[in-house]
């Protein structure tokens, strides 16, 4: 039969019958322990009863409202359930349906935001290099991936990008406190460079995603931005697509050094993959002005929709009631002890970090020098294709803009346990063995 279906490569993969748990199984029966949760969106495995009894209750009641038409009670709560979360920082909320549209979102209501409080010209938007924060236009003129934007670079603004803070591949002569402000100082010079009245926003991953490899920038990098931000009148928006409900040990990663954002983006876990959702938090004094000016010229199809507001509230209660969050910290801090474990066994295993349960390994040709593997080698690659042989399901990208640097993307579902981790750790043990072998045979 032939397959219609296509999406980025052309790469037969196996097909899904079922999951529960951490755990899936192929149509032959096949197990695998899903060690990435899918896209680091299963943030409580799979299957849980408790969000398909929630999800049946809603589907009795009513699947879709349009928002022009009829308020829903499972997103007012939803929206009232995050800002509680969000500890009194943000009093308004934004519904969407996945990642690139909340950071489309973000992005929007800081322009207008602008335009409301009369400075137009603020219309310069900054992130960093290496970033991922979408695939929509909006979202891809913020991303600096090199395979992702170079085909559609024409297509969208060339917008300023500053160095993403790491503490892996320092400059020689800093430290890595030196070189997390000269970083953040980066921000400022590109600010400057472009005139701070024209300047909108800058947008940031508290912990880097799939473009940096779980990159946790040193303590002092977010309270120098958040300085220079406030210095300039620019907006500080956080990418937590891929951070928030919990993934890193906190409910939002900006917790880890207690920035104050005005706009945050939340995706992936919010739904934990049974739903599409995404939101933006942000301050009333951001949106206000734009609401009382007209109102945001902005909106979705499924914005609000009832279904997947019952859904996300119950993937909460679940996080909540089964105390995941600290599940995420306590067990992910074993988790990324044991890939240090697994490091001291593969020379080719140049850096292990991450927080929680967004951890990440990184490879590299020469320990002592840091070079990464030769992009034709597609090292990451055949790491992911020999873990899934073993069953193991990662999620692989470059941390070098996304040419280079292979590393792998350890992020299990936040309900998982220290032996199931051991699990991972043993299975991506005998995908690291097998490419080895595999290079040494050459």
């Amino acid at each position: 039969m032939p397959d219609h279906l296509f999406y980025q490569s052309a790469v037969k993969l196996p097909t899904i019958a079922r999951a529960q748990g951490v755990y899936a199984w192929d149509v032959d029966g096949k197990r695998y322990v899903d060690a990435c949760s899918g896209a680091i969106v299963a943030q409580i495995g799979h299957g849980h009863p408790a969000v398909r009894a929630a999800m049946l209750d809603q589907l009795d009641k009513v699947a879709f409202a349009y928002r022009t038409q009829f308020e829903n009670q499972p997103a007012l709560d939803l929206a009232q359930r995050l800002v509680d979360l969000g500890g009194g920082r943000f009093d308004r909320v934004f519904f969407s349906s996945g990642g690139s549209e909340s950071v489309e979102s973000a992005l929007k209501i800081a322009r207008q935001y602008w335009v409301c409080r009369g400075e137009p010209q603020r219309k310069v938007f900054i992130a960093r290099k290496p970033s991922y924060h979408g695939a929509t236009m909006g979202a891809l003129s913020m991303t600096s991936y090199t395979p992702l934007t170079q085909p559609f670079a024409p297509m969208f603004p060339l917008y300023p990008k500053v160095a993403s803070p790491t503490q892996y591949r320092v400059p020689a002569g800093r430290s890595v406190a030196e070189h997390a402000l000269a970083c953040a100082d980066e921000l400022e010079a590109a600010i400057l460079e472009a005139g701070a009245a024209h300047v909108a926003a800058f947008i940031a991953e508290p912990i880097g995603g799939a473009s940096t490899g779980a990159e946790v920038p040193h303590a002092g990098y977010f309270s120098r931005i958040r300085e220079i931000c406030s210095r300039h009148g620019v907006l500080l928006i956080l990418d937590e697509v891929m951070t928030g409900m919990g993934r890193t040990g906190r409910w939002f990663g900006y917790e880890h050094w207690d920035v104050r954002a005005d706009i945050v983006c939340l995706a992936k876990g919010l739904g934990a993959g049974y739903y599409p959702v995404s939101a933006i938090m942000t301050r009333a004094e951001v949106t206000d002005p734009v609401l009382a000016a007209g109102g945001f010229q902005h909106g979705y199809t499924y914005a609000g929709n009832p279904l997947a507001s019952a859904t996300a509230l119950a993937v909460i209660d679940v996080i909540e009631r089964e105390g995941l969050v600290e599940n995420a910290a306590s067990t992910g801090a074993y988790l990324l002890q044991s890939l240090e474990q697994l490091a001291s066994r593969h020379g080719f295993i140049g850096d292990v970090r991450g927080r929680g349960f967004l951890l990440a390994v990184e490879y590299v040709a020469d320990r002592a020098s840091k070079e990464p593997f030769a992009p034709a080698l597609c090292f990451g690659d055949a790491i992911t294709r020999a873990a899934r042989d073993c069953g193991l399901i990662v999620y692989p990208r470059k941390s070098l803009m996304g040419e280079t640097g292979d590393h792998t993307l350890i992020a299990p579902p936040l309900i998982t346990t220290p032996a199931q981790c051991d699990e991972i750790v043993d299975l991506l043990d005998a995908a690291c063995t097998a490419v080895q072998r595999t290079a040494d045979a050459r």
